[in-house]
């Protein structure tokens, strides 16, 4: 399934409504959900004809309108002010799930209007459920660049109303902020006030929904193109050891509060668990400081553009200040973003030199597209081509491989093998190795690369082996 939420902020607009139309074409959407389209109900059906949908929907108040592809079966369950609730059934697969259009009020009295028939819904909630649109209330600090400090209240409504439900955040990719007050200098203000909640039933249905913050132009919001998949398998991803982390003050700290075990036992048992207990502290602090990266350069280029236009029309020292601050965060951030791809990448023989993101992408992208296994072969010689499939095929051949049917008894083969190692080399090979040697190999290990499946590179074991 494939969807956009988008606050046009009037449809009537061309730019707005050609936009629209395009989107669709390109991503050929199941549902669209618009909020403050036209006022006049009348051009619902107009609208719904040109961007090519046989179902359409709009809420009591007309502020928000929704269009249903011919292959769903819908029935509404709520229509109120500010949302618009309905069942949809995929009459191939029979598949159905509930999806809730949300356009809030700005008052947070108001509000609580919606939160109460969210708190009702969820109730005897057990379909899958998305609920997504315009909320005009951020979750998060972090939301909000500009303007006056954030109503705790409000967000604590807001929260308590998401977690009450049981409903996730979907998470994004691209700009953290969904809309932009038009303004620069002192009055800039981004917000994120539109998102895409979803209940665990939902996720399950779609193990691999994305959601894209796409550019504001024809709005002063961004569009949500939601993508979701039923016959994708979600990869969990492993641990990997990011080497600019070891430039930040706090990381050895991080490190050494960590490192340390309560109880004794076996030199590689803990060795193993204090690198358990490492990656799970890590994950979490780089999750606090640094964040998503690519979505922060994302959001501080929107931020950077508004304020190098201030700047232009207005050339004063406080707003050149500004404009530095922003341009600095943004440099610091690129410059992690190309550390990341170039130990992706992972060219040891690379100089430091410009930014070479692209060039490091196109080679991790190079080498993930030789690393596809597209189709497999099997016992028989048919060709495999089903994800599912492949992957038994390849646990019956492994099983085969390493299972004995029968345990040999005769070992007399072993005596026409001819001795190539005499005593005194026998001795040496089986002699351990001295701390020194241990620690000469691991600190020649390469720092862009992991030397095992515990996911620390060189340069991390380097970092706190020297400390």
């Amino acid at each position: 399934m494939n969807a956009i939420i988008w606050n046009v902020r009037s449809v009537n607009t061309k730019k707005a409504f050609e936009r629209l139309v395009n989107m669709q074409r390109q991503h050929h959407c199941q549902v669209i959900g618009i909020m403050e389209p036209m006022r006049d109900p009348r051009k619902l059906e107009r609208y719904r004809r040109k961007i090519g949908f046989v179902q359409a929907f709009s809420n009591v108040s007309n502020k928000i309108w929704v269009f249903v592809d011919e292959d769903h079966g819908v029935d509404v369950l709520i229509n109120s002010e500010q949302q618009i609730t309905m069942k949809s059934t995929n009459m191939d697969t029979q598949n159905s799930y509930i999806i809730t259009i949300v356009y809030a009020k700005c008052d947070p009295i108001e509000r609580i209007e919606l939160w109460d028939s969210m708190y009702y819904l969820a109730r005897d909630m057990t379909s899958p459920w998305l609920v997504a649109g315009d909320f005009n209330v951020i979750m998060d600090e972090e939301e909000k660049f500009g303007g006056l400090p954030v109503s705790l209240n409000e967000v604590t409504d807001f929260r308590h109303c998401v977690n009450t439900c049981n409903l996730t955040d979907l998470g994004f990719k691209g700009s953290i902020f969904t809309w932009w007050n038009g303004r620069a200098g002192e009055d800039c203000i981004f917000k994120r006030l539109d998102r895409c909640l979803a209940n665990i039933e939902f996720q399950e249905m779609f193990p691999t929904i994305e959601v894209n913050h796409l550019s504001k132009t024809g709005s002063d919001h961004s569009p949500l193109f939601l993508t979701c998949k039923t016959d994708a398998i979600p990869i969990k991803k492993a641990f990997k050891f990011l080497n600019f982390w070891i430039k930040h003050p706090t990381f050895k700290t991080v490190v050494k509060d960590n490192w340390r075990i309560d109880f004794s036992g076996d030199p590689f048992y803990m060795f193993n668990q204090k690198l358990k207990k490492l990656k799970k502290a890590l994950s979490a602090w780089s999750r606090n400081t640094y964040g998503d990266i690519f979505q922060k350069i994302a959001s501080l280029e929107e931020v950077v553009i508004v304020h190098e236009a201030e700047f232009e029309r207005n050339p004063t020292l406080q707003s050149r200040q500004r404009l530095q601050k922003v341009q600095a965060d943004l440099i610091r951030y690129l410059t992690i973003e190309e550390e990341f791809w170039k130990q992706k990448a992972g060219m040891n023989w690379f100089q430091d030199g410009d930014r070479n993101t692209k060039f490091f992408h196109a080679q991790v992208n190079g080498r993930r597209k030789r690393l596809q296994l597209n189709r497999i072969k099997d016992a028989d010689g048919n060709w495999l081509e089903d994800n599912a499939d492949m992957a038994d095929e390849a646990v019956r051949f492994f099983q085969n491989q390493f299972h004995e049917s029968t345990i040999p008894t005769n070992f007399r083969i072993l005596e026409y093998v001819p001795t190539l190692v005499d005593s005194v080399q026998n001795t040496k090979l089986i002699q351990q190795p001295t701390e020194e040697e241990i620690k000469y190999a691991v600190m020649g290990l390469s720092g862009e690369s992991a030397g095992g499946p515990d996911g620390f590179t060189g340069a991390s074991i380097t970092a706190v082996g020297h400390n």
